[in-house]
């Protein structure tokens, strides 16, 4: 009997495991390739065929163990907290889509269920691709990549009252009357089922997980958040309502208890196995015998959905006051179809509150979005250089003002190009040290805010050529790019090596994976955020277990020899660290070698006077050592690596040398 169920199971699993692979490496998000393998397999294509209906009932547990998750992360206090403008914008967007799109396809003929059910779905957006590609391309922590992804993940939340609605739209071909009534009915019964699994739960749920955490054990604890979450599931099925609806609720039950880290971990796993069956079971949806009488309508779909959102989103994000070109960034971003749109579309045709070819044309247009989308996202920035309603002459007023007065008088500067965390203490720190700086942003408030405060702070793209000239690009003395918007970053390298080939460059970045391509870029220096706070945290845990404070330092010093260029090249003796151009006085590395006729040699280190000196590093026969004891005996050649200033370097070269 088993041995029937080999053949299919083995063929899923094996092209699953050759599609994502591939689709991996061609850095493509995995869905697709699920979907794909949906097509290749279904009984729409030739070939082999597996039987559908086993995973369509498998995937309907990975939508419930979807919005589980999804519940987890966002509890009524969270919500709550997140009320203010991404939460506002996310709402905004959601509905905003679902009517604008619903409205244009009901105007074309389609009735009103499926017309809310098609709004409904194109509303959605791609969390996957959104933030992989934006991680790809180093976005992920730019202004617009963050106000992006918060939309898209509050879009999950929002979007759960769809799991109410669209069951109810089953009841629409029997008129309007029934239609009211069965969304009355929906509503009193989503009540019931919240206060079943949210009000009853919140008592029951924390008891009964400290109970199992007692018993510290794995299995037991992973069958207990399996059994909730598919009691939680039950309820709302018998309710007459989606599965996944009641699966939201325990998630967000026991998203405000201490064990929804533990609940996360443990349900991911089977979350991500199933969700790829669920991704199978879309692709088995997809009729492509019909395709060739649907293209040009799943096409136009997939044009209305893109567009559509781009500008519902950039016109939302423009009304509290962010600047366009930030809002058309977001726009494009979210423009792509998503996975929960998936999911609603598969509860919509299940409750026959859509029909068959229009379901198709629906999964065609989302289909062909999130193969756009990646597109979408990685132009995003010139995509919305086209729709930024800002005329050349108003660019060029606001550079002939930045000429006019502020670089006219300006001499070896710093520009600051973002004036954000980072961008601000900079800038307070040259204050303090009376040099002189202009930085740029893209936030209106946050500059008009500055500029009131006296502040050297202006309205611009440092990615802009004529941008860095307007703010004296030419006679600078350094420029910091604070930001951490990794494509800008390049481009503003870019302009500045064709400007200032000699003019440095210091870059921040959030971590170390971009460091090389940056200096590749042309920076001279890039700073790893991440490391730097390493380096803090290391140096007062070993402060905190009384670790002598020279040893702190030296081992600090080292850790950055490894990785800035800046800090290796010192030992040439250059001015990098002194306070003007004019002193010498900073302190500094300088190796001293024994000479044959030293009188060190034979001795340690710690019969020198060396107060105020670092030995940072001893080279022997070749062979580098960190960190040397002070009791090492010395010997004729050794190279002793010193760090102090140049007085106490003078008195310890002398020392060693006699």
């Amino acid at each position: 009997m088993i041995e029937q169920f080999f053949h299919p199971i083995l063929m899923l699993l094996g092209a699953a495991i050759i599609v994502v692979v591939t689709f991996h490496r061609l850095h493509v998000p995995p869905s697709l390739g699920y979907i794909l393998v949906g097509v290749l397999l279904s009984s729409y294509t030739p070939g082999s065929v597996i039987e559908a209906q086993p995973i369509h009932m498998l995937a309907e547990f990975g939508i419930v163990f979807l919005l589980f998750t999804i519940g987890l992360n966002f509890s009524l206090p969270q919500i709550y907290a997140s009320h203010g403008l991404v939460l506002g914008l996310g709402t905004a967007q959601v509905l905003l889509t679902t009517i604008a799109v619903g409205v244009v396809v009901w105007l074309m003929g389609l009735p009103v269920a499926a017309a809310f059910v098609v709004g409904a779905v194109f509303a959605q957006s791609s969390t996957t691709i959104i933030s992989k590609t934006l991680s790809e391309q180093g976005e992920e922590h730019s202004r617009h990549g963050r106000l992006g992804t918060g939309m898209n993940i509050f879009q999950d939340v929002t979007a759960v009252p769809f799991l109410i609605v669209i069951p109810a739209f089953g009841a629409a071909a029997e008129g309007i009357g029934a239609l009211a009534s069965s969304l009355g009915l929906a509503l009193a019964k989503a009540a019931l089922a919240f206060a079943l699994v949210f009000i009853v739960g919140r008592k029951l749920l924390r008891p009964l997980f400290h109970l199992v955490a007692v018993q510290r054990s794995a299995e037991v604890f992973t069958l207990t958040v399996l059994f909730v979450s598919l009691v939680a599931a039950w309820i709302t099925q018998n309710l007459g309502m989606s599965t996944a609806f009641g699966a939201f609720l325990a998630g967000m039950v026991l998203g405000e208890t201490e064990f929804r880290h533990q609940v996360e971990s443990t349900i991911r796993p089977i979350r991500d196995v199933l969700l790829g069956l669920f991704f199978v079971g879309i692709g088995m949806l997809f009729d492509l015998s019909v395709f060739p009488q649907i293209w040009h309508w799943a096409l136009a779909g997939a044009v209305v959905l893109m567009v559509s959102k781009a500008f519902i989103v950039a016109q939302i994000v423009q009304l509290v006051r962010i600047d366009t070109l930030t809002a058309w960034r977001t726009g494009w971003l979210l423009a792509v179809g998503g996975e929960f749109g998936f999911a609603l579309l598969t509860i919509a045709l299940g409750m026959q509150a859509i029909d068959q070819e229009t379901g198709q044309i629906t999964l065609a247009s989302v289909l062909l979005s999130m193969i756009g989308g990646p597109f979408l996202i990685r132009y995003n920035h010139a995509l919305a250089r086209l729709f930024v309603r800002q005329p050349a002459s108003q660019r060029e007023d606001t550079t002939l003002q930045l000429n006019t007065e502020t670089t006219s008088k300006l001499r070896d500067h710093v520009i600051i190009c973002g004036y954000g965390r980072i961008g601000q203490s900079v800038a307070h720190f040259l204050e303090e040290e009376r040099i002189p700086y202009i930085a740029l942003d893209l936030d209106p408030v946050k500059v008009k805010e500055a500029h009131t405060a006296g502040e050297q702070v202006f309205y611009g793209d440092a990615a802009e050529r004529d941008i860095l000239e307007a703010v004296g690009v030419s006679t600078a003395r350094l420029l910091v790019i604070s930001h951490e918007d990794i494509m800008s970053a390049h481009k503003v390298l870019h302009h500045v090596r064709d400007l200032r080939p000699d003019l440095p460059v210091m870059v921040r970045t959030r971590d170390e994976s971009h460091v090389d391509e940056l200096r590749e870029s042309g920076a001279t220096e890039v700073v790893p955020e991440t490391l730097e706070a390493a380096l803090m945290i290391a140096a007062h845990t070993l402060l905190l277990l009384d670790v002598p404070i020279s040893r702190v330092m030296r081992r600090m010093q080292q850790q950055r020899d490894k990785r800035y260029h800046l800090l290796r090249e010192f030992y040439r003796g250059n001015n990098v660290f002194t306070d003007t151009l004019q002193e010498n006085d900073a302190d500094r590395l300088r190796p001293i070698i024994l000479p044959p006729d030293s009188g060190a040699a034979g001795r340690t280190l710690r019969e020198f006077n060396l107060e105020g000196i670092a030995v940072t590093a001893l080279v022997r026969q070749g062979r580098r050592q960190l960190a040397p004891s002070l009791d090492t005996p010395l010997q004729v050649g050794d190279v002793i690596v010193l760090f102090g200033s140049p007085d106490d370097l003078e008195r310890a070269e002398k020392a060693l040398s006699v």
